[in-house]
């Protein structure tokens, strides 16, 4: 089958292959046909060599399909099941899931250093467990997470990932509140989602930050009340807070620059919600009398900053109630053969998501 295989991490290109094949089904897997997958930067990050990752990988881990076949003891899906790709899924009985935070939850970690595929007699590793740049995948059971039939597979596939991350950052972790006062920072599908977040919690005032202008344009599309360039935030903070900065500053960089300006923008006692994957080398940049006089509280937000299935039902009810667009994220369609064109769409910041299809 058709796969895009990441060979060795720092490369510029991805492989696309035709003869890849799945490997492990059995009890407890799920046999999935990929219908849409998003180009997430994460995957970028693999390719870059920023996040770390056992090669070879089958990249993709935002991706949604139909269950084709499930193994014995696997109850909660069945064949013809939408299901989406839930790349960090959790045991249910560990300290952290008992406390409802499950998107910390160990287990799935442990699903990246396990192969999924083979191609050529090498076996091929899933990226972080999932691997859903091919038109089929073997997922450990708890990856495969139910999606009601009236969802699209491309709706799905956010809700697996960017759309979770930015939403839950900006509901679950930052707890935005009717009339707070919000910033984002970086306007790609993760930011643009905490802003869909933000403006579903009922914030007064979402100012966007973004230096590329079409991603400002973007943000406000989707409910951004003020879209400005990173050298303008500070007066946008003066003109929208009296000076005191905002109540949260969401952060989807992953940049230490980017941290700073997220903490000198919340008020004293507000939070810095940190989403955006830095690498390892990159230290947080305050000094501990900063963070003691100003009462900033620093919030890092993984998958949604809370129980994960929870999370999806949330955005499930506000996508049926028509209150949450998400379609729209999807600014680019391509099929999987194209994902060098789709890896350069996302570089020149041109695209919120692209959509990969198998078709």
């Amino acid at each position: 089958m058709l796969a895009a295989v990441l060979t060795g991490t720092g490369q510029d290109k991805v492989e696309v292959r035709r003869d890849v094949e799945t490997t492990g089904f059995g009890p407890g897997k799920v046999r999935v046909a990929i219908r849409a997958t998003g180009l997430c930067h994460s995957d970028l990050s693999a390719i870059s060599g920023k996040l770390a990752h056992p090669v070879p990988v089958v990249l993709g881990h935002e991706g949604a399909g139909e269950v084709l076949e499930v193994g014995e003891g696997v109850t909660h899906v069945r064949p013809g099941d939408r299901v989406t790709v839930n790349w960090r899924p959790s045991c249910g009985t560990c300290g952290l899931c008992r406390r409802g935070q499950s998107n910390l939850c160990p287990s799935g970690a442990a699903a990246r250093h396990v192969t999924g595929f083979t191609a050529g007699g090498t076996d091929l590793y899933r990226f972080v467990g999932a691997g859903t740049f091919a038109e089929e995948i073997v997922l450990d059971a708890g990856f495969a997470a139910p999606i009601p039939q009236d969802i699209s597979y491309e709706a799905a596939a956010l809700i697996g990932c960017g759309l979770t991350t930015g939403f839950g950052a900006a509901v679950n972790t930052a707890g935005v509140r009717p009339g707070d006062t919000v910033a984002v920072i970086g306007c790609g599908g993760v930011g643009i989602s905490a802003v869909l977040g933000a403006r579903t919690a009922g914030a007064a005032q979402i100012v966007a930050v973004d230096p590329v202008a079409t991603r400002r344009k973007w943000a406000l599309e989707f409910g951004a009340t003020e879209a400005v360039a990173p050298e303008e935030l500070a007066d946008a903070a003066a003109r929208h807070t009296e000076g005191l900065g905002f109540d949260h500053v969401i952060e989807a960089v992953g940049r230490q620059a980017a941290v700073r300006s997220a903490f000198e923008a919340a008020r004293p006692g507000g939070n810095v919600c940190l989403v955006g994957v830095a690498g390892p080398e990159e230290m947080f940049p305050a000094s501990l009398m900063e963070l003691f006089a100003g009462e900033k509280r620093v919030l890092p937000s993984v998958y949604g900053g809370a129980d994960v299935t929870r999370t999806y039902g949330r955005i499930i009810n506000l996508v049926r109630a028509r209150r949450l667009d998400i379609e729209s994220l999807v600014t680019h369609r391509l099929p999987l053969t194209e994902i060098h064109e789709a890896i350069d769409l996302m570089h020149r910041g041109e695209s919120l998501r692209v959509m990969l299809t198998t078709d």
